[in-house]
């Protein structure tokens, strides 16, 4: 009988512990949704932020970072960025670039119908003039070759068509621009778009880009009697000089 009483005694202990525990846990799960619920915003913790938890998470690739001159990839240390642009129809302007700097746009005055030019200090990077050249409706091809020679040695030349550049450009317009390296320019027609790049006074590496066209063609063109615009870009070493 004594063993029977020791027994129950012990499992009434057990029960009395069991359910002090459970009190215990009960008082501090109140006591921290009391806490919770006085210092936690109603809108941080939401049902969606719930279902979150446990799902595995989604790894997402960065966005690419933009390059100088809207580039793919970024020039080497030590090089400018360049992009040369056409122009294309009646309303879409030749753009010139240079270290990300928009020396020819629609977006200023410097520009127009005709032939766009943008001379840059190869040594600074910076911009030295530009002007545009209307081949149309008037002949400027004596005015484009002063702006042209008047660029000293050193410099960069960027040049760029928008609508027709080649209607009244005279034959000593194309010897100068052809004596500065295009091969192109005596090939130019009627709405051609042309770019091109040079350098005056030292020779740019044979590698990169400096000159493209591409003519009109009533069965291809983009713009009805305009060509689709064409550019050319790249990375210019400052070291050549």
């Amino acid at each position: 009988m004594g063993y029977l009483r020791n027994k129950g005694n012990r499992e009434l202990l057990k029960a009395i512990l069991r359910l002090s525990v459970f009190l215990l846990m009960s008082l501090v799960a109140w006591h921290l949704g009391c806490f919770f619920a006085a210092h936690v915003p109603q809108n941080a913790i939401s049902l969606a932020a719930l279902q979150e938890i446990g799902k595995k998470p989604v790894l997402r690739a960065p966005a690419p970072k933009r390059q100088k001159c809207d580039h793919w990839s970024p020039c080497p240390p030590g090089n400018f960025a360049y992009r040369i642009l056409s122009g294309g129809g009646k309303g879409k302007r030749a753009k010139i670039c240079f270290e990300d700097e928009q020396l020819v746009s629609e977006w200023n005055d410097e520009v127009g119908s005709g032939i766009n030019i943008a001379i840059v200090n190869y040594k600074t990077g910076k911009l030295r003039a530009t002007n545009f050249f209307e081949m149309w409706t008037g002949d400027h091809s004596q005015q484009m070759m002063d702006f042209i020679r008047r660029a000293p040695p050193g410099s960069l030349i960027l040049m760029a068509t928008h609508d027709d550049g080649s209607s009244r450009l005279k034959n000593e317009a194309k010897i100068l621009v052809e004596e500065l390296g295009s091969k192109e320019i005596k090939n130019i027609k009627f709405r051609s778009s042309w770019v091109f790049l040079a350098a005056k006074g030292f020779k740019l590496p044979d590698n990169i880009e400096k000159e493209k066209i591409n003519h009109s063609d009533k069965k291809r063109n983009r713009y009805n009697g305009w060509p689709a615009e064409i550019q050319i870009e790249g990375c210019i070493p400052r070291n050549l000089i």
